[in-house]
This record gives structure tokens, C-alpha cells and sequence, in this order.
């Protein structure tokens, strides 16, 4: 589990409440902290053998497919 902590920004002189919200919203989804707190709600079940070769298969289709795009557009 995620330890609770507060997040703010600090107020930059005349800066209004509404550019300060938006900076906090590009600071928290630019720091991968909601996806932190997503991640760790839940149990999640270890890839079975078979599902990481899968996995790891579609990876390396995907790679060779961008490798040759590269060369021949």
C-alpha cells in the first residue's frame, strides 16, 4: 500500500487559483504518483509463465514491425 502524504505546490507570487491548480495537475500526472496509487489499490496476480512468453513474443513482433517501418517508409 501507498503511504498517505499531501502534495501542493508552492504559491508563486499573484498567480491565480486556477494556474496553480493546473501546475499541480501537470506536476501530478508528470510524476506517475496517480498511477502509483492505482497500481498498488489492487492485488495483482504474478504473469504465469505462458503469459510472459506471450507478452514477451507480441513485444519483439512489435519491435521488428518498428525496425523495418523505419527503413521503408
Amino acid at each position: 500500500m501507498v503511504n498517505a502524504t499531501n502534495f501542493f505546490v508552492k504559491v508563486d507570487g499573484k498567480e491565480s487559483p486556477e494556474k496553480r491548480v493546473s501546475r499541480f495537475k501537470q506536476w501530478f500526472n508528470r510524476s506517475r504518483v496517480g498511477n502509483m496509487v492505482k497500481t498498488g489499490r489492487y492485488r495483482r496476480k504474478k504473469n504465469s509463465k505462458r503469459v510472459a512468453r506471450d507478452s514477451a513474443l507480441m513485444r519483439e513482433k512489435y519491435r521488428a514491425e518498428r525496425e523495418r517501418k523505419k527503413y521503408y517508409l
